[in-house]
């Protein structure tokens, strides 16, 4: 990794993904944080892109690149700003980081960011004093006005120690002019390895980047809209991002897939078609987060123009409960927009989540019957999570589900958080073994998975890998206490 030039204008900063949970993939862009059935890790978008607005300051992303707390310390000395991004379940991790950061440099200045804090502001400064601010909402330009050097109290955005209290600044507008922003693959060409990235469903290696921000659906359990993005879909422009699709091709020119992770690519059609159009002109392979109602000509003119994947949050094969979490999809259109997409032979990883308000035994059975009956190409199922600042959390705790705090057990791996009358944490843990193995335990998906990897020797190095791992992750989820 390369250290850039100092500015004189900015303080020294350095953006910290904090190590926690071996193999926890909590990067600022997943969507559940925490150690998953196979090791993968998502970038740094969120601190990259804000990394880019602070002159001289540099990125360090510690879990893929196995950096320990001990190989951080020396470090700290370099810097006079450090800005680490937490999440709820690395939140007491990343606070044992700041307090060792700040024990190792006394000077240091060290603030925190990302969802967690941004609902929990008060109680995230009370946690360590090492802590001097939060933000909130979204944090780019909160950040590099704290790195140039601006009184705290007039940042917009920020709660900071005052006076052996807490003081909040007002909120900072929303961010329109996406295009103001630069880019972030000049941060990851600078600071990270690409070939540390990996994520079991897409091209190795991979570069991931957002087009823009907020989602216009409403989930009651989707953790960044309702804490950072917001509700508007504020993208940017499709010559903004071709240009910057066409600089990470010079960039890196090894990647075999872009990734967008915008929370749902396809909110707007006519957009999207106009970035496709451009990416087809680069000859590039892409994949985007997509909702289950994308029409036929629209995702014909996304795969005429380089679409592989697309990754679908079905969540629940059952109406009501899909009805519950206002997911706004029906299951009829769903099967229709699967249908047409794999008849266009675009790749679908799903992703479903077992434990919604709502779900019963009789309810898991039908979502896994509706897996099997759409048949995406993988599947990805987790807990349901109740994080802090949405409105599943405020619901959970309203009605007495919550068992705990706590989202993740010792090792990082998911753990559920929420009990119901009728159906207990253990079946909902209990459930998501059973679905794995009735999904990729069959004939049919074995003989396509060993169709593949006899296909592409490279295909078959890392699925066989992937397979262990997923068998040994399996043999090992323990019974939740």
């Amino acid at each position: 990794m390369m250290m850039s030039v100092m500015s004189p204008s900015h303080l020294r900063t350095l953006f910290l993904h904090p190590p926690s949970y071996h193999g926890f993939d909590g990067g600022p862009g997943s969507r559940y944080q925490a150690r998953r059935e196979i090791r993968s890790f998502w970038y740094p978008t969120w601190l990259a892109q804000t990394a880019a607005l602070v002159p001289g300051s540099r990125l360090i992303d510690a879990p893929p690149n196995n950096l320990t707390l001990d190989k951080l310390l020396p470090r700290a000395r370099e810097y006079e700003l450090a800005i680490l991004h937490t999440s709820t379940p690395s939140f007491s991790h990343d606070v044992k980081v700041a307090e060792a950061l700040k024990a190792a440099n006394p000077e240091l200045r060290i603030g925190f960011v990302g969802p967690h804090v941004s609902s929990e502001p008060e109680r995230s400064l009370r946690a360590s004093g090492s802590i001097e601010f939060v933000t909130r909402d979204e944090f780019d330009l909160t950040v590099e006005e704290v790195a140039r050097g601006i009184p705290l109290n007039r940042v917009l955005g920020l709660c900071y120690r005052k006076n052996g209290g807490v003081a909040h600044t007002p909120a900072r507008p929303t961010l329109e002019d996406m295009d103001s922003l630069p880019f972030v693959v000049d941060v990851y060409k600078r600071d990270l390895t690409v070939e540390n990235y990996f994520i079991g469903y897409l091209l190795h290696p991979y570069v991931s980047l957002y087009t823009g921000r907020g989602c216009r659906s409403r989930c009651t359990f989707c953790l960044w809209p309702q804490t950072v993005g917001g509700h508007r879909y504020r993208t940017r422009s499709p010559e903004h991002v071709v240009e910057e699709i066409r600089l990470a091709t010079r960039h890196f020119p090894q990647v075999k897939e872009y990734f967008f992770d915008d929370d749902t690519f396809t909110d707007d059609l006519a957009r999207a078609e106009a970035i496709a159009r451009g990416l087809g002109k680069l000859g590039v392979s892409w994949s985007c987060n997509a909702k289950a109602n994308v029409p036929y000509a629209t995702l014909r003119a996304l795969k005429d123009n380089g679409l592989r994947l697309l990754l679908v949050g079905y969540e629940s094969g059952n109406q009501q409960i899909l009805n519950n979490v206002r997911k706004g999809i029906r299951l009829d259109i769903a099967r229709r927009f699967t249908r047409e997409a794999k008849e266009l032979g675009i790749k679908i990883h799903g992703t479903f989540i077992v434990g919604l308000p709502g779900e019963t035994p009789e309810t898991i059975r039908e979502t896994i019957r509706f897996a099997l009956e759409i048949d995406p190409d993988t599947i990805q199922v987790s807990i349901v999570a109740p994080y802090p600042g949405t409105e599943l959390y405020r619901t959970a705790m309203d009605n007495g589900w919550l068992t705990g705090d706590r989202l993740v057990d010792d090792r990082g791996a998911q753990v559920s958080a929420l009990s119901y009358p009728h159906l207990t944490r253990t079946e909902i843990f209990h459930s998501v073994e059973e679905f794995y193995r009735r999904f990729y335990f069959r004939p049919r998906k074995i003989f396509t998975m060993v169709k593949e990897m006899i296909g592409d020797r490279a295909v078959m190095r890392r699925r066989l890998g992937e397979g262990v791992e997923f068998l040994r992750f399996l043999s090992s989820r323990r019974q939740p206490c």
